[in-house]
């Protein structure tokens, strides 16, 4: 004679019970009978509504979804005769990239004889690591790869921790902004 442990409609225990008596009283409560853990002994069947039970269960998956977080690989390119300025521009961009928590693939092209000079191409990379450093770490040195130098900097805080100080600091100022409304009738 087959049994369940059983489970009401409100998470109260009802205990082992045959499946008969199981599906008699979800019919009685017109709720289905949901099996829920097949693998313990007996296995556990629930009374309640399954049409809402997939619903909320979609709901957790589309939220987790929602709240996943994905770090995106940003790329700056540099020429080895780069201009102090336009070299000050890219380093914000890195900066800025660092910042909202996306790994930068900064990359040297070399041009014509500049291959010969690799050395230059990496006293540049080293130089732009060390002046980010407060917001990145390097994660590959520097490499050749064809007429490129590549070298990878990730951030220091991850893409979620970036989200939760920005959401962290849009409350605190709407908190400030609140007050000084008051303050001002």
């Amino acid at each position: 004679m087959p049994e369940v442990r059983l489970v009401g409609p409100a998470g109260e225990q009802i205990g082992v019970v045959r499946i008969e008596d199981a599906l008699r009283l979800a019919a009685e409560a017109d709720l289905d009978l949901v099996e829920v853990a097949p693998t313990s002994k007996p296995p556990v069947a629930k009374i309640m509504d399954y049409g809402k039970f997939k619903y909320e269960a979609a709901q957790k998956i589309r939220e987790a979804r929602k709240n996943q977080v994905n770090t995106i690989l940003k790329t700056v390119r540099f020429g080895l005769k780069i201009d102090a300025h336009d070299y000050g521009t890219k380093r914000g961009q890195i900066e800025k990239f660092l910042k909202a928590g996306d790994k930068v693939k900064v990359m040297v092209v070399f041009r014509g004889r500049e291959q010969s000079r690799p050395e230059m191409g990496i006293t540049l990379l080293k130089k732009l690591a060390e002046e980010v450093n407060t917001l990145g770490s390097v994660e590959s040195n520097p490499s050749i790869d064809g007429r490129n130098m590549v070298m990878v900097i990730g951030p220091l805080k991850s893409k979620v921790e970036v989200k939760a100080e920005t959401k962290k600091a849009a409350e605190k100022s709407a908190v400030t902004k609140k007050s000084a409304a008051e303050a001002a009738e």
